[in-house]
């Protein structure tokens, strides 16, 4: 693997940056690195035309010969651009000896600072990089994030840095300044920088900042985080991620999906487990009450949908009660999700005209279900259960008239790298569960659908095993799906 970049802005202005090479390769370079105000020094024998008019002007300085290590006297950066990688190499060698930072044009080996396709909307920069490892790619999608940049945000933020002060000292409070400047870029002051009246644009800002409230009031999403896999993130809750100042996260939420969240949030984790406690759901009410009595905008971020058996309800039901406003942002269920990444449709005109999504984490719980009518035929049941329970789950549905032949696929870590997918019928679900050791977080999904997982799956490794026989009623049904 790739050892990672670290990302970095440098100011070079009025700093040594040493270019060997005059080609058109070298000009680029110098370009990129006059509009920074560096002070350039060449090294080369012969110069490309648009250099050699920079020599002229007297704007980089010019030495016609070899490269020879004194050159490097002084410089902060040093780049190498000749078309000769012999020479390239003993340029870096140089470089390195003395501690300092070379880019090798076009090979990624030699360099150890690399230059990035840079998006500028100065003092606003946006800099893209592959490591070296793609160059044009970094290129395409820097051309696809210009088409998406409002033309306002260069001026928007110059005009920001001068006001920077005098913001800070009207709004002192953190999360009460964040949102005053993230309201500008879709306000009047935006709108008279698209008309190029500035001068009104400066206005606007000083009326809204005088009319900026200094006492926030705190907010909560409730938001869904999905699955697991960040790219099934919404939009909408990737917004709030980045607009949070608390982010109050279940313990299955991985790593892929906070890592959506600004860099500054704080992450506390509230997560409960199936035969573990951790945080008690009085203590995320509290939580939340405390964070949002602050002022701060708090995300309640829960894995799947709040609103599928994530407590959402009770915990709307709080902040309701304590006066808080709030919101809810759905996310992907995992009956979805883990049903989508095993290939099995939930409803088939063929196999299933209904599903049910049940939860039965003990005892206590199942005692409660209709096993009557959870025990039908032609429906998919969507279990989310602690994997101890199947016993139990089984004998029941049984005991009340689901064929012993039903097929289950069993879907742990669904929609995530690591998913894996265990088939076979009722009557071996739990010795099947024992046999592939499955662990939590598993969705079981019941039903003569589950069979098609056998043919239909596409996602990570290959279902292990495969039903045995189908529900006695439709045997020759699930035969010719098969």
């Amino acid at each position: 693997m790739t050892s990672r970049l670290f990302p970095l802005f440098l100011d070079l202005r009025g700093r040594a940056v040493l270019v060997v090479g005059g080609g058109e390769v070298a000009r680029r370079k110098i370009a990129a690195l006059l509009d920074s105000d560096a002070a350039v020094q060449v090294v080369a024998r012969a110069l490309h035309p648009a250099v050699q008019a920079w020599v002229d002007a007297g704007r980089i300085a010019w030495r016609a010969r070899d490269f020879a290590d004194e050159h490097l006297d002084g410089a902060w950066l040093v780049v190498a651009a000749t078309d000769d990688r012999a020479v390239n190499a003993t340029v870096a060698a140089a470089a390195a000896a003395r501690h300092l930072y070379i880019n090798v044009v076009d090979d990624a080996d030699l360099s150890s600072a690399q230059v990035p396709a840079v998006i500028d909307r100065s003092p606003l920069q946006i800099a893209i990089s592959s490591g070296g490892a793609a160059p044009v790619l970094a290129r395409q999608l820097r051309e696809r994030i210009e088409a998406m940049l409002d033309d306002t945000l260069a001026p928007l933020a110059a005009l920001l840095q001068r006001w920077r002060e005098r913001i800070r000292t009207r709004l002192p409070h953190l999360p009460t300044r964040r949102r005053f400047l993230e309201s500008l870029q879709h306000g009047a002051v935006a709108d008279r920088l698209r008309q190029q009246r500035p001068d009104a644009a400066e206005a606007e800002l000083a009326r809204a900042l005088d009319a900026a409230d200094t006492a926030p009031r705190g907010f909560v999403s409730i938001v869904g985080a999905g699955p697991g896999d960040p790219g099934l993130v919404t939009l909408k809750a990737q917004r709030r991620l980045q607009d949070a100042d608390v982010i109050l996260h279940d313990r299955l939420v991985p790593r892929a999906v906070l890592a959506l969240a600004r860099r500054d949030a704080e992450l506390i984790e509230t997560g409960k487990q199936a035969g573990h406690h951790h945080t008690a759901q009085d203590a995320i009410h509290a939580l939340m009450r405390e964070h949002a009595d602050a002022g701060k905008r708090v995300v309640r971020l829960k894995g799947g949908d709040p609103f599928v058996f994530g407590r959402g309800g009770e915990e709307l039901e709080y902040l309701r009660a304590h006066g808080i406003d709030y919101e809810v942002v759905p996310g992907i269920t995992a009956a979805l999700a883990c049903a989508a990444h095993a290939g099995v449709p939930l409803t088939h005109r063929d196999h299933a005209q209904s599903v049910r999504f049940v939860t039965a984490h003990c005892k206590a719980s199942l005692d409660t279900l209709d096993w009557q009518a959870l025990a039908q035929e032609r429906q998919t049941l969507a279990v989310y259960m602690g994997v101890a329970g199947l016993a139990a789950l089984r004998e029941r549905l049984i005991a009340h008239g689901r064929a012993p032949g039903t097929p289950f696929a069993l879907v742990e870590n669904g929609a995530r790298p690591d998913q894996r997918i265990v088939l076979g019928t009722l009557a071996d679900l739990p010795a099947r569960a024992r046999a592939h050791a499955v662990q939590s977080p598993a969705l079981l999904l019941l039903g003569e659908v589950a069979a098609l997982a056998a043919d239909l799956h596409w996602f990570g490794a290959a279902p292990l095993g495969a039903p045995q026989a189908a529900a006695p009623d439709d045997g020759a049904a699930m035969a010719h799906a098969a």
